[in-house]
């Protein structure tokens, strides 16, 4: 498994803040037919350009979700950043220092790719490369179709030097690119049989040091973490509130590193759940 030293020259890490501007749908429909003629080429495919720009825009955002880790020009990733960019400005950025901390650590609902905290997490699969279904609505797919083709190509570079799938209960780091967020760190939590294990229980913890981890290493101030393995990985929402919380609460006291972590949430149910897990567990 590689640690940060060993794969931090193989992708660029270094934050450079984006210049964005929301861009009227004329201009995007013009980006997008520039964007479909390359992915169409790609594929063997004739373009059809007749279409209205919502429909286009959902043919780029299943291509590229089916696209493998394969090179881009430059000039692909300008119009994608354009785009991208206007996009995370029209869904709107919310500013984590409107949150309600309670010492180092807040509850929020909502869409994570709209946060600019210094790093979201990501619940990854295994091969790190997002997923490849069109239009799923998993995080993995939300935050690489959102983030941009360039988080594909960082986590191939990373998994091509690892040589082996990601172990469940690490974590790896990229640039976030078109998110509001500077980095991505992608971890893969456990997947839950018919009931939780101790096993389970240990990953998923270990999903939440390994991040915080990553964190203090590169020296960021805040981290926003999705419900990890509570989806189709079939982790219980009330039991992995409960290791999420501890595992971060134990680690803040532990190591008094000055960080704000925000647990996001989408559903009212993980609101609820959280809102008790955090007012019942001691700091």
């Amino acid at each position: 498994m590689l640690l940060l030293n060993d794969y931090k020259n193989s992708i660029d890490l270094t934050y450079k803040p984006q210049k964005r501007e929301i861009l009227d749908e004329e201009s995007k429909s013009r980006i997008c037919d520039e964007m479909l003629g390359t992915l169409l080429e790609e594929r063997n495919e004739i373009a059809a350009f007749s279409y209205p720009y919502k429909v286009k825009r959902d043919l780029i955002w299943g291509y590229l979700n089916e696209r493998l880790p394969n090179p881009v020009s430059d000039r692909f990733l300008e119009l994608q950043d354009k785009l991208f960019g206007s996009e995370t400005e029209e869904r709107g950025i919310v500013d984590i220092d409107s949150l309600d901390f309670h010492g180092k650590i807040a509850l929020w609902q909502g869409d994570i790719t709209r946060l600019n905290a210094d790093a979201v997490v990501n619940a990854a699969n295994n091969s790190l490369l997002g997923c490849f279904i069109p239009h799923h609505k998993c995080i993995d797919n939300v935050i690489h179709s959102r983030a941009g083709v360039q988080v594909r190509l960082d986590c191939s570079r990373i998994m091509g030097a690892q040589g082996e799938a990601e172990p469940a209960g690490c974590a790896k780091i990229t640039l976030a690119y078109n998110l509001p967020s500077k980095y991505i760190i992608h971890t893969v939590g456990p997947m839950v049989g018919l009931r939780v294990s101790e096993d389970d229980e240990r990953v998923l913890r270990n999903c939440y040091l390994s991040c915080l981890n990553l964190v203090r290493e590169m020296k960021l101030k805040s981290v926003a973490f999705c419900c990890i393995s509570t989806g189709i990985f079939g982790f219980p929402g009330d039991e992995a509130a409960a290791v999420a919380v501890g595992a971060v609460k134990n680690w803040l006291l532990e190591t008094g590193y000055d960080v704000r972590v925000i647990f996001d949430v989408f559903l009212d149910k993980d609101l609820e759940i959280y809102r008790d897990v955090l007012k019942n567990t001691k700091d």
